[in-house]
């Protein structure tokens, strides 16, 4: 049986809806996964029967966490904040660590990771850090635009090699403090940290780059089977 993933909702505030882009269904069902929208909840009880039903859960991309989780005021350069999506994510978080259900962020879902195990981040690359790399890309978003320095002895090492990693990058905040308990796994060559994992657990991981836009790709289908074969157990 194909294991079956619950992907968090991308909030549109000012349509008052809920989307997915389909690169992450397509890209789960490439490597043998089930991906299922899941609605924007943040009813305790709703979200233990997510968690209890699910095989795994993917935390997509979207709008920016709310500085008030990691204790900073809200700067006019961060953008739209959801305070239920944030809420629904802690939450669910919490859940599949404790339930050691596989977890995979991506753009957002790295920094809400970052941010409910006690991280940082930075409100905007280019206003607080300077950086010259092109993280907010423009389209066409399937192409590669920086490379990232994939750490020796790390997951992400063992499933490609230690050295560069070409990507896609499509935001403007990023990890300025990492959590504790997080382990930097890629960074980029402006010191920003693009990967991590969450030792001792079965699959913890979050990327800062869009393999859901590069999902026919050999090295984006890689790291979505490593996922997608955590959650079969």
């Amino acid at each position: 049986m194909k294991p079956l993933i619950g992907l968090t909702p991308i909030v549109d505030a000012g349509r008052d809806s809920l989307w997915m882009l389909p690169g992450y269904m397509q890209g789960l069902e490439a490597v043998g996964g089930i991906g299922m929208m899941l609605p924007l909840t943040d009813d305790a009880a709703m979200l233990k029967d997510i968690v209890d039903r699910v095989d795994g859960l993917l935390l997509t991309g979207g709008n920016d966490v709310a500085p008030v989780l990691y204790g900073e005021t809200k700067e006019t350069f961060c953008g739209e904040n959801d305070p239920r999506r944030d809420r629904m994510e802690a939450r669910l978080i919490e859940l599949a660590l404790q339930a050691d259900k596989p977890v995979f962020g991506i753009c957002r879902g790295l920094q809400i990771l970052n941010v409910v195990l006690g991280g940082t981040l930075y409100q905007d690359l280019k206003t607080q850090t300077g950086t010259e790399i092109t993280h907010s890309m423009d389209k066409p978003y399937d192409r590669t635009v920086h490379e990232v320095n994939i750490l020796p002895d790390t997951p992400l090492a063992a499933l490609y090699r230690p050295g560069p990693l070409a990507v896609n990058s499509r935001h403007h905040q990023g990890i300025k403090g990492l959590a504790p308990a997080l382990r930097a796994q890629a960074v980029a060559s402006d010191g920003l940290i693009e990967a991590v994992y969450l030792p001792e657990y079965r699959f913890v991981q979050a990327v800062q780059w869009h393999p859901e836009h590069r999902w026919q790709a050999a090295e984006s289908q890689s790291l979505l089977r490593s996922f997608v074969d955590a959650c079969r157990g």
